[in-house]
């Protein structure tokens, strides 16, 4: 098993250095640059999420990105102290409607889902939130 980690503060202009720094490591691990770049743009709506609703856009948070490897199983924590966020809330977009209205944002999870094999989340009130986007290294 493997495992590297980032801290970042909580603002956009800091995200480049987590793409960098996940997007290397996936690279390692053996994904495919299409992948590679699945990966990324999870991890990129994930902090976005915490940045905009967990901190309130608070640029003195800070928030700590993991990537665990091990046996074919690619594994990004991202980890905050932030608002707490209940994913059974999030309903599938309806996306004729979402684009026949030209919305901005709000596809988040939605896009987390549909690019990771798995999204799991963990909140511990009053301490420390997690989503877990795992890939797995195709055979």
């Amino acid at each position: 098993m493997k495992t590297g980690s980032i801290q970042i503060e909580s603002r956009t202009e800091r995200l480049i250095a987590v793409r960098e720094f996940v997007s290397e490591a996936a690279h390692e691990f053996g994904f495919t640059d299409e992948d590679v770049s699945k990966i990324a743009l999870a991890v990129d709506e994930a902090c976005t999420n915490v940045i905009k609703h967990a901190y309130k856009f608070d640029p003195t948070k800070t928030i700590q990105v993991v990537v665990r490897t091990d046996n074919g199983v690619f594994e990004i924590a991202i980890r905050d102290t932030g608002t707490q966020f209940n994913p059974a809330q999030v309903r599938r977009p309806d996306m004729k409607e979402y684009l026949s209205h030209y919305r901005k944002g709000g596809l988040g999870v939605f896009l987390m889902k549909s690019l990771m094999d798995k999204v799991e989340y963990e909140i511990a009130p009053g301490k420390m939130n997690e989503v877990r986007l795992i890939k797995y290294l195709p055979h």
